[in-house]
């Protein structure tokens, strides 16, 4: 998760972003195009000791230990060498037992690879309806529901303990390894090994090896079963490192919490405690599709605005069907393809999912992945297809442009968040635009 964890927003590694309705390429490049996923960043979590089942010390024994000269002997690369020596040192003073960590190492190797995923990322973006075309594909709605009979007993055993709705933990299950099709098959210990010596986030990834050796220690895996995203994401719904051992459940009874069996229960479970841990309100929905009355004041479209839906029905937002939206808590207006897209009122579930993957997009697509599983149909309202996304270095240029006229984005990064968002919207309202915050290509040539 951490993924989620993958992906989790807790735990997050790689930025993404889904305002302004890009949505950037997969973190987990093992899996195919039409299966991507968004991840996002998240601060490390401090392993919960808990959670976690007793080590067995019989594993371990069992392994045959490796000296360090014999682990620099396998390793390809110089530096590479001399980091992992310094880092053994650091990992046995964060607990992590000699033969624990010389068994991890014994086929580590410097990727390369991994370097080259992890520095090619930012130039590569879909707009969010090409992004929903594949998360809620009627291919992945047919292996959802599939998947749903398949495993029904379990699921529903795991919905009654955490109060999660079993297609919500399918639409995550989907979203992140096709059901478990696709779980990665980089060994975790080289990829995180990587990164730490070569990578942008070091002492970041540094967290997350240290997390990964806790884990063999404690028994729940092996090295060689330990594989993954080149970024570190592992099992049926790509959990990270520090968030296994923070959330991670033992839902078999067999003492280990084994995420990366065949048998996807134990990952499952832990995706329904992880989503129950943040406040997931049973019986309630992410968001609805709404409509909005002319003249809508698209300075409430924000998710630091929230109201009641009787609230919002008196000003004239109603449900697809016309009718006012049910009672389901606050909500907040969402708007992430701008006034010519579908609209949402999105709720506190909304937000419990947001903490697996902070992107607006993939949030989205979990939701409606499992609406669609449970039945419900495609949304009503249409996208602006005919648009496409802007390269990043068209965002940049669009930063740089609106702040040289006077709306400054505070910096030129980018990526389209809160502070380039408000930026536009001030553009917008200037030229007597509809101020939804979108940053589109038509906006982008109005700059120019």
């Amino acid at each position: 998760m951490r993924a989620l964890f993958f992906g989790l927003s807790t735990a997050v590694f790689v930025s993404t972003s889904a305002l302004g309705g890009l949505v950037e390429q997969s973190l987990r490049p093992e899996m195919r195009p039409s299966e991507t996923v968004v991840a996002s960043v998240a601060k490390p979590i401090a392993p919960n000791s808990k959670i976690r089942p007793v080590a067995r010390p019989t594993v371990i024994k069992k392994e045959r230990a490796v000296t360090p000269e014999a682990i620099l002997a396998a390793t390809s690369n110089a530096g590479f060498k001399r980091w992992v020596s310094g880092f053994r040192k650091r990992a046995l003073n964060a607990g992590i037992s000699p033969a624990v960590f010389d068994r991890a190492f014994r086929s580590a190797r410097y990727d390369a690879k991994v370097i080259e995923r992890d520095r090619n990322q930012s130039e590569f973006t879909k707009t969010i309806w090409q992004y929903l075309d594949s998360a809620a594909s009627e291919k992945r709605i047919t292996n959802g529901k599939a998947a749903l009979a398949k495993h029904q007993s379990k699921l529903e055993a795991i919905e009654a303990k955490y109060g999660v709705e079993k297609e919500v933990v399918v639409a995550v299950w989907g979203l992140e390894s096709a059901y478990g099709e696709f779980r990665g098959d980089t060994p975790i210990v080289s990829a995180l090994a990587t990164l730490s010596y070569d990578g942008r986030r070091g002492r970041f990834f540094e967290s997350q090896l240290i997390a990964a050796l806790k884990i063999l220690q404690a028994g729940d895996t092996t090295p060689d079963n330990m594989t993954g995203s080149w970024a570190g994401a592992m099992g049926h719904t790509q959990f990270i490192p520090t968030s296994y051992l923070e959330y991670a459940v033992d839902f078999t009874g067999d003492g280990r919490r084994d995420i990366w069996a065949d048998d996807p229960s134990d990952a499952l479970a832990s995706t329904a405690a992880y989503l129950s841990r943040f406040g997931w309100q049973k019986g309630m929905p992410w968001g609805v599709e709404v409509t909005l009355p002319e003249g809508f004041d698209y300075g409430l479209a924000s998710r630091k605005i929230k109201k009641a839906p009787a609230e919002w029905a008196k000003l004239g937002v109603r449900g697809v069907d016309g009718k006012p939206v049910p009672n389901h808590g606050v909500g907040s207006i969402l708007l992430p393809a701008g006034a010519r897209g579908a609209v949402f009122m999105v709720f506190k579930n909304f937000k419990v999912i947001e903490r697996y993957n902070a992107a607006d997009a993939y949030v989205i697509g979990v939701g409606h992945l499992s609406d669609r599983i449970a039945g419900a149909g495609p949304f009503k309202a249409n996208w602006p297809r005919e648009d496409r996304a802007l390269t990043f270095k068209e965002r940049q240029q669009m930063q740089r442009l609106l702040t040289a006229s006077g709306f400054n984005t505070r910096g030129v990064d980018g990526k389209i968040g809160p502070n380039s968002i408000s930026a536009i919207k001030r553009f917008q309202r200037s030229k007597g635009m509809i101020p939804d915050g979108y940053a589109s290509l038509s906006l982008l040539k109005r700059l120019r």
